[in-house]
């Protein structure tokens, strides 16, 4: 008899688990030790309601030590609910999803939170400790709001500038003309509201790659009123192979 596999883990704050939390964190990962930095960014947000992180897993997990490491040092008012599937919902590794990035994960996660007010961080990039406060001023009563990102050198941590070109929001930047990107890691919904278009994540459609289904996401939300955090509250890692790193040099605009 083979022995079961354990799906996940529950790390509680000082409230009871049933209790909503303010805020929920998604964030897809293949557990790479990277990903304590994006966790210690959630710890140091100047949002003093409670969080609740929630991690997926796409594909074998690998080492989970030093990120459930990184969950025991949580604050008081930060709770974690770890998934580690067995299996992979991306046709990248045999699923069934189209998305590559992460499968039908986010979708999964979004749903799993028990927050009504759901933000996304991968687990490459970090936050400035103030991003979730002003997205939450931001959002008000709206369904959605996103800020913008800080471009970063993946080798060296030198900061580039700001993306004015790619993650702007609806109906701007370089793909406007399709309605626009908004990176999910600057992104937050009120996921009850939002919940008709939620399984975009997992299926960018016929008409985009595999990796886009982000812009499937944004020209749906473009559709009702948003809000805007007119700062890079994200610290955005990328390869010099990025385009952007060419419309940094070049000057280019697509306004």
């Amino acid at each position: 008899m083979t022995t079961p596999l354990p799906l996940g883990r529950y790390f509680p704050d000082s409230s009871p688990a049933q209790a909503p939390a303010d805020v929920a964190v998604v964030m897809p990962t293949l557990m790479r030790p990277i990903a304590v930095r994006a966790i210690e960014s959630v710890y140091a947000q100047d949002f003093q309601g409670r969080i609740q992180i929630v991690i997926g897993a796409d594909v074998n997990p690998g080492d989970t030590g030093p990120i459930f490491a990184a969950l025991e040092r949580r604050p008081g008012h930060v709770s974690a609910a770890v998934l580690t599937l067995p299996y992979s919902t991306s046709e990248r590794h045999g699923g069934v999803h189209r998305a590559y990035d992460g499968g039908a994960l986010r979708t999964i996660l979004t749903f799993m939170a028990n927050a009504r007010r759901v933000a996304y961080l991968d687990d490459d990039n970090e936050w400035t400790p103030d991003h979730l406060s002003l997205l939450i001023e931001a959002m008000g009563d709206k369904a959605w709001a996103h800020s913008l990102r800080l471009c970063m050198d993946e080798d060296t941590d030198e900061e580039l500038g700001v993306d004015i070109w790619d993650a702007v929001g609806p109906n701007k930047g370089r793909f406007k003309d399709i309605g626009g990107v908004i990176d999910p890691n600057t992104l937050m919904i009120d996921k009850v509201r939002a919940a008709p278009i939620l399984w975009m994540w997992s299926d960018p459609g016929p008409n985009l790659k595999r990796l886009e289904a982000d812009r499937r996401i944004t020209a749906s939300l473009g559709k009702a009123p948003g809000g805007f955090v007119e700062k890079a509250t994200v610290r955005y890692r990328m390869r010099r192979t990025n385009i952007l790193w060419q419309f940094m040099r070049e000057g280019t605009r697509f306004d």
